[in-house]
């Protein structure tokens, strides 16, 4: 019986001694990241320059959609994992997902109102049948146990910024020569281009039975007398309408409403669980929970490239022919592929000399590094031209900084999650770790709302829109370097709630 499985293993097609099958999904997730990324670089501007462009509020309408979309976006991933987990298989999850993106960012190159709305309902719906289920079909390629599976994650997770550095340089590039529609549809064809790739990689069997239903009969199960692997595309499809009514409703702003009842429930839920834990297991869930609020934090700060920071690129940043506004946001994925590898080799330095930080301190200087990037932003304006324009150095140095600190805080904290959380709660809290994102654009949204620009001027910028941006900058900065003292002064105790996790 070993033999006959030492052989099977043997038999699997390998590339680079890696399964083959992470090459199709490293080149599907590229693909599909380039799609999220280019549309996202586009649609703060896109927003204030066409979509609410006859309103004053432009810029509030455009920082609550926004909030509203990328909330939306992040939080459908908890669904779509239950849904693949009891129904579907991560196979027809994906491509359920891929195929309503694609039609997502295609309905987006229609000029309309209406259809931009719905656009955006459709990526929400596909992103969360995508995303969960390619990050696990990668791990489902490996044994347990397996000494290559750390480094395929590498490899995989390059892919992703290499799609995010290069989607906001050709879309962007696009949008600016030909027309923001261009942008958009060259999205969607990256959207396809990935899917082709996992289509490929299923026709060559690379992937051997995995990603298919858990139980056929359930798949097969029909209900009203429709099979549920027909009903559920059917449902999906039909979520986008209502999803839509959401996003288009941002005076209302239903969607804050609906995460401020998720938090409160997702706390007293998490609460109910620790009261009936042992000591040990409550100060590890604890430290869970403390982990994701800081990690939300630092989205909401982070997460205000594509919105806020945009903006102040487009208004505020000389960048005299480097590069568009809607171009930099590259530079994230720029630095995150150039610095990877070097924190990465940085930590197994300090490992061996036995000085490797805890986790509550790469997290305390996360936000410290967080807090720093936006007050180079703030002080900006010393060096602003006599039209209200500041060097592109700023912007360069801030996204740098920015990136360093992600490195520090996300792989380290989504490893945790999953060694402080009780067995029978981990895929809890792995869907709460998601939701820290969702959450995290309530902040984005937040912060954009107190920096949105009154005018219904689409050239509005320089000197009327630099002591805007630069204040509120200085106001970010003493919160996120708060919150970095905060974490710093309470390590000593955060690392007795860790207990034996490093």
């Amino acid at each position: 019986m070993i033999d006959k499985v030492v052989n099977t293993i043997s038999q699997e097609p390998e590339m680079f001694g890696h399964p083959k099958g992470l090459f199709y999904l490293f080149f599907a997730e590229l693909w599909e990241r380039f799609s999220f990324y280019g549309m996202r670089a586009l649609l703060t501007l896109y927003m204030v320059q066409e979509i609410f462009k006859a309103i004053v509020e432009r810029d509030t309408a455009t920082a609550v959609v926004y909030a509203s979309y990328g909330s939306l976006v992040y939080a459908s991933t908890v669904i779509g994992g239950q849904i693949s987990d009891k129904i579907l298989g991560m196979r027809a999850s994906i491509f359920l997902g891929g195929v309503l993106m694609a039609l997502g960012h295609f309905v987006l190159a229609i000029q309309n109102d209406i259809a931009f709305f719905l656009a955006l309902a459709f990526i929400v719906v596909g992103n969360g049948f995508f995303k969960p289920n390619i990050s696990t079909f990668v791990g489902s390629l490996y044994k347990e146990g397996d000494v290559r599976k750390e480094s395929g994650f590498t490899i995989f997770y390059m892919g992703i910024n290499i799609g995010g550095f290069v989607a906001p340089l050709l879309c962007g590039w696009l949008a600016a020569e030909y027309g923001w529609h261009y942008g958009f549809g060259l999205a969607g064809f990256g959207m396809l281009t990935g899917l082709f790739f996992f289509w490929s990689g299923i026709k060559k069997n690379v992937f051997g039975d995995r990603g298919m239903p858990l139980d056929r009969a359930v798949y097969e199960k029909k209900i009203m007398g429709i099979p549920q692997k027909t009903l559920i595309p059917i449902i999906a499809f039909l979520c986008a309408p209502g999803i839509a009514y959401l996003l288009a409703s941002w005076q209302q702003n239903y969607v804050s409403g609906i995460f401020k009842f998720i938090g409160f429930a997702v706390l007293a839920y998490i609460i109910y669980i620790m009261i009936k834990l042992d000591s040990d297991a409550r100060k590890k869930l604890t430290m869970a929970v403390l982990i994701t609020f800081f990690m939300t934090l630092f989205w909401g700060f982070h997460e205000l490239s594509g919105s806020v920071i945009t903006l102040f690129a487009a208004r505020n940043v000389a960048l005299d022919g480097i590069m568009s506004a809607s171009q930099t946001n590259a530079l994230n994925s720029m630095f995150i592929i150039i610095l990877a590898i070097p924190i990465s080799l940085l930590w197994g330095f300090l490992a061996k000399k036995g000085m490797n930080p805890r986790t509550p301190y790469k997290f305390g200087f996360g936000l410290v590094l967080a807090g720093v990037c936006f007050y180079i932003l703030s002080i900006s304006g010393a060096s602003a031209d006599e039209n209200g324009m500041v060097p592109f150095a700023y912007l360069l140095i801030m996204y740098f900084i920015i990136s360093i600190g992600e490195l520090f805080m996300s792989p380290i904290g989504l490893s945790k999650i999953t060694d402080l959380s009780p067995k029978n709660i981990v895929a809890f809290m792995m869907g709460v770790w998601f939701l820290s994102s969702a959450f995290a654009f309530q902040i984005v949204g937040f912060i954009g709302e107190q920096l949105a620009v009154e005018s219904t001027d689409t050239n509005v910028g320089g000197l009327e829109t630099l002591t805007i941006y630069t204040d509120g900058f200085h106001l970010i900065a003493m919160y996120a370097l708060g919150a970095g003292a905060i974490v710093l002064l309470m390590s000593p105790v955060m690392k007795k709630l860790l207990g034996n996790v490093h």
